[in-house]
């Protein structure tokens, strides 16, 4: 496969970044202003160069004609969870966005975001940022995606926003979903749940028989390292799963009652490999986790857009 190049700005802990690697790209620069996820992008992809530091002091011009411009915006302006201010909350970094594109040009862009972006109320704040990128030359369109459609054992929707230069539009098309169920929790966490040797691990798979609800990272300022809000904790429940928490380890041999997830857990059933690795303690190891997008979401929408880039394609964005 062609290597092309990336960059992308609020790489988290990089699951967008990792999806777009696997679908060959290669980044040219990943900005980031956590320190915790810096280190965890610095520590699992040494070579990479990573910018840490607030978006809004960056500039892209040295990047003109990059292939693909891909972020994770902030979602609380946007999340169902907080107050859902839109262009009124300071964390709203569509404008910046749009400003780097603006200075470097991309052939593509992928942006990120929660459900709520979609609703009724944010219509006016998405006919602008259509208008505003349209005006840049780019066909624009987006789609609500399910993790759990491109094989990830999570029910997790996110909003995908994709605009492509004018000239190359007509060579994409939105990745198919894959066609079958993913693992339960229970099958997919089972060897870690085990490797203590926990002997109730046989019963505890039978109980966990269907996907995760959705993973919860939570903020700064609120949210700390458990599964999320009370219904969030009641699906978990009847996985057997405990989400009042993160434990440090897997059940021992004798524990007994609902065990909880660990962090290297939590990142396989996001999608993350087993060999990527957390920086920092517990709860900004979850948030990091809990915050990131799905590694074969953002494979899956990056190789439509590797082949569209590559002129491999001939189908059209949706109007």
């Amino acid at each position: 496969m062609v290597q092309i190049s990336s960059l992308e700005i609020c790489a988290g802990a990089g699951g967008q970044a990792l999806g777009i690697e696997q679908a060959g790209f290669e980044p040219e620069a990943l900005i980031e202003i956590d320190k915790d996820c810096c280190n965890t992008l610095s520590f699992n992809r040494p070579h990479w160069k990573i910018i840490e530091g607030d978006l809004r002091d960056f500039d892209a011009t040295s990047y003109k004609g990059i292939d693909l411009l891909a972020g994770g915006v902030p979602c609380p302006p946007f999340s169902k969870a907080g107050k859902q201010l839109g262009k009124a909350d300071e964390r709203d970094l569509f404008p910046e966005a749009l400003r780097l594109i603006d200075e470097c040009k991309p052939r593509a862009v992928m942006l990120e975001n929660v459900r709520g972006f979609l609703d009724a109320s944010f219509e006016a704040y998405r006919f602008d940022l259509k208008q505003k990128l349209e005006k840049m030359g780019y066909v624009v369109d987006w789609r609500l995606l399910n993790a759990s459609d491109f094989g990830v054992s999570q029910l997790r929707p996110r909003v995908v926003i994709l605009a492509i230069q004018q000239d190359l539009s007509d060579n994409f098309t939105w990745p198919k979903p894959f066609g079958y169920e993913p693992q339960t929790v229970g099958s997919l966490l089972y060897d870690q749940m085990a490797s203590r040797g926990w002997t109730k691990v046989e019963q505890w798979k039978l109980k966990a028989n269907n996907i995760a609800p959705t993973i919860v990272g939570g903020s700064r300022k609120h949210g700390g390292p458990d599964l999320g809000p009370t219904r969030a904790k009641r699906a978990w429940a009847n996985l057997g799963v405990d989400g009042m928490g993160i434990a440090n380890e897997p059940p021992e041999p004798d524990f007994i009652g609902a065990p909880k997830l660990t962090v290297p857990m939590v990142a396989r059933l996001q999608g993350f490999p087993d060999t990527w690795r957390f920086m920092g303690k517990k709860t900004p190891a979850y948030r990091q986790v809990g915050n990131a997008f799905p590694p074969p979401v953002a494979r899956s929408v990056a190789l439509a857009i590797h082949q569209c880039l590559s002129h491999k394609t001939v189908f059209a964005v949706s109007r």
